[in-house]
């Protein structure tokens, strides 16, 4: 009876199913460092998106850059705005900064915070001839932003109207970020208006960040529950005991990184345009051709996703043709100095070294304008040295050589002698014994006149 009775709690206890483990909650961790570009902005939206699918209950974006494109901050922004999850800025480690575009995105994020020894601000937006300005927001102005008064003409760069409207569209863009977050609208607009900054401290004191954390458990911590507003709905925070997943780049993210780096890109374009111009020189090498047209490829695609100033490049191109010109047809130096000017100046257009981090590097352009400088005074001379040496081949050649009698001349007579190896039948008004050297004074088809040497 006892083992009837075993039995059938055995079968019951097969047949319930089994408890499902709740699963861990999880807070994903994504970091832009550096300057905020093409490939940061496709890294956000891949690392985002994977979060998501994951089941991460909220993004921690760890912040710290000097700044950026607009684009690429307002795909990252526009990302943020559309996620379903809470995503927490966080300016950290120690000395990093939101500057410029970075200020937009922290305002952008459902929580703010900075870590100590941070600092935020300098959003004041710069034009880039033949590009895209630095932040040209895409929000719209409100009745807020049509009561404010405009800034004078003076206050925007260069006192243009098209830098006044691009001012009064950036201040109304962190304005209406600010407004979406409960943040602080007027310091915002100082930070556009006059570039200003703050530190940690005084951004939590004016309310500019929601407060300040050490880590990213302090901050998780600090921002557990916390009511924010995700979409059109109220989410109230629970991130105690979360884990915390980093969601670093992907390789083909990291390819963008490298790439679009303005000095990178500057480099892969010229060493594509030398090693074309090596294979015309060189026909069938194959080797410069081949590695040339892939590094010009990379290098043009690179510059497409960077704010090119066109009539820079045009000039480089110019100033490359010049040096070819030059090493091709010779001009005494007129091809050579042309291509150089053209070539730095070109290169110093290449891109606004005021949008942080999007300057080419000028000890780069230094280096490489020496260098061709350098190369070109080098071809000069030797050119010059070969106009004012003497031939080696021709009639004017043989001049001056020293010819090896074979055989005994009479005076007046004719006879054998070798000159480089060579057997020559040669004349002398003087007699000269076999095995005496003689001096070449002139050719008279295949008879050398010879003098003692």
């Amino acid at each position: 009876m006892a083992f009837c009775m075993v039995s059938a709690c055995t079968a019951c206890a097969a047949a319930a199913p089994a408890a499902q483990p709740t699963p861990a909650r999880m807070v994903a961790e994504l970091a832009l460092d550096g300057p905020i570009g093409p490939a940061a902005a496709e890294y956000f939206n891949d690392a985002l998106h994977h979060a998501v699918a994951d089941g991460a209950v909220a993004i921690v974006l760890r912040l710290d850059t000097p700044g950026g494109l607009s684009d690429s901050m307002r795909q990252i922004i526009s990302a943020m705005l559309a996620c379903k999850v809470p995503v927490l800025v966080y300016v950290a480690p120690g000395g990093a900064r939101a500057a410029s575009a970075g200020a937009y995105i922290l305002y952008a994020g459902q929580i703010a915070a900075m870590a100590p020894a941070t600092h935020v601000g300098a959003a004041t937006p710069v034009s880039l001839s033949g590009g895209t300005p630095m932040p040209l927001p895409n929000a719209a102005h409100g009745p807020a932003g049509a009561q404010r008064q405009a800034a004078p003409p003076s206050a925007a760069a260069g006192g243009d109207a098209e830098s006044h409207k691009i001012l009064n569209d950036s201040i109304a863009y962190i304005r209406s970020l600010a407004q979406l977050r409960g943040r602080n609208a007027d310091w915002a607009e100082q930070a556009v208006r006059g570039a200003a900054t703050l530190t940690d401290g005084e951004a939590a004191q004016m309310h500019v960040i929601d407060f300040v954390a050490t880590d990213v458990a302090d901050l998780l911590a600090k921002a557990d529950g916390r009511e924010v507003q995700v979409g059109d709905h109220s989410v109230r925070l629970q991130l105690a005991g979360v884990s915390v997943r980093a969601y670093a780049p992907n390789a083909r993210s990291r390819f963008l990184a490298i790439i679009t780096n303005p000095t990178i890109a500057y480099l892969l374009l010229l060493a594509g345009i030398v090693g074309l111009f090596l294979e015309a020189t060189h026909p069938g090498v194959l080797l410069p051709g081949i590695a040339g047209g892939i590094l010009l490829l990379v290098g043009l695609y690179a510059l497409q996703l960077l704010p090119v100033n066109y009539a820079g490049l045009a000039l480089m191109a110019l100033g490359i043709g010049l040096f070819a010109a030059e090493a091709v047809t010779p001009a005494l130096g007129a091809f050579g100095v042309g291509g150089a000017i053209a070539f730095v100046v070109g290169s110093l257009m290449l891109m606004n070294a005021n949008v942080p981090g999007y300057g080419v590097n000028l000890g780069v352009i230094a280096g490489i304008a020496a260098c061709a400088a350098g190369l070109f005074a080098l071809i000069v001379r030797l050119a010059f040295r070969a106009r004012h040496s003497r031939q080696f081949i021709g009639d004017q050649a043989m001049l001056h050589e020293v010819a090896e009698l074979l055989e005994p001349i009479a005076a007046g007579g004719e006879g054998w002698a070798s000159v480089h190896g060579e057997r020559w039948r040669v004349r002398c008004e003087s007699a000269l014994p076999a095995g005496a050297h003689a001096r070449i004074v002139r050719r008279q088809g295949l008879l050398l006149w010879v003098a003692p040497s």
